[in-house]
């Protein structure tokens, strides 16, 4: 499947039957089509994931092998916090080990997924955002198939000093915590995480309060399953064994 570019990346060579349908698609110029397109192209294109990947860690006048990819989607009168965080997730994004960049399956929404402000991205009915305290309960949670897991101490530390950063130390700070987060398996709703670096330096006390309400919520729920799961074995194993048929 051929990449479809953003917007500003259609020069006088397209054909003019593509046009209206590009245009179409990528009208809307928001965090989750964004997100969106940056995986698309780290999965198709070789070049464009090593030059999205180059700026990790990196500050914006270090970033040139960016600018193409990710001027286009820049939104207009954006401040400097919104356009860090637009190169920062990018970056995150494809630097993701590359069996992490195959296409998603169609995604799913449970009543148990945390809402984020009771928002949900354009285009993706059903589908809840999620922020990073989800993902760090989800890390240290036991589940089948996941064959590793983050203590539960780990999680909690790294989690409280990211909530505690000003807006350079939470970029200085986010791309190990989020590598570590995607070396286990574990999703990142990176639409959500767009929003949140964006918006941190304004709002920085409730994205923390909603990551770690979200964090020790689900810490919660999870030791009560395993509770539950304990007593559970601990009554069949007491249980007297049932009398052969004759």
């Amino acid at each position: 499947m051929t990449t479809t570019p953003p917007p500003a990346a259609l020069g006088p060579s397209a054909e003019a039957k593509d046009i209206p349908q590009r245009k179409s698609t990528w009208r809307a110029r928001d965090s989750h089509a964004f997100t969106d397109w940056v995986a698309e192209v780290s999965r198709e294109d070789p070049g464009a994931r090593s030059a999205l990947r180059s700026g990790l860690r990196k500050d914006l006048d270090s970033v040139r092998r960016m600018h193409r990819l990710v001027a286009p989607w820049l939104p207009e009168g954006r401040s400097e916090d919104v356009e860090r965080a637009y190169y920062a997730v990018a970056a995150m994004i494809a630097s993701q080990a590359r069996g992490a960049l195959a296409a998603p399956d169609a995604e799913k929404s449970t009543d148990d997924d945390p809402v984020h402000d009771g928002r949900k991205p354009p285009g993706k009915p059903g589908r809840r955002r999620v922020s990073l305290g989800t993902a760090f309960a989800t890390a240290v949670a036991e589940g089948p198939g996941r064959e590793k897991e983050m203590r539960a101490g780990t999680a909690e530390s790294r989690l409280n000093l990211l909530t505690r950063q000003s807006v350079n130390g939470l970029h200085r700070h986010l791309p190990a915590s989020v590598g570590y987060l995607r070396s286990l398996d574990v999703d990142v709703d990176w639409t959500q995480l767009l929003d949140d670096l964006s918006n941190w330096r304004r709002n920085s006390g409730r994205i923390s309060r909603t990551w770690l309400q979200d964090f020790y919520r689900l810490r919660a729920k999870d030791i009560a399953r395993q509770a539950d799961e304990a007593d559970e074995k601990e009554l069949a194993a007491d249980s007297p064994a049932a009398p052969a048929s004759v």
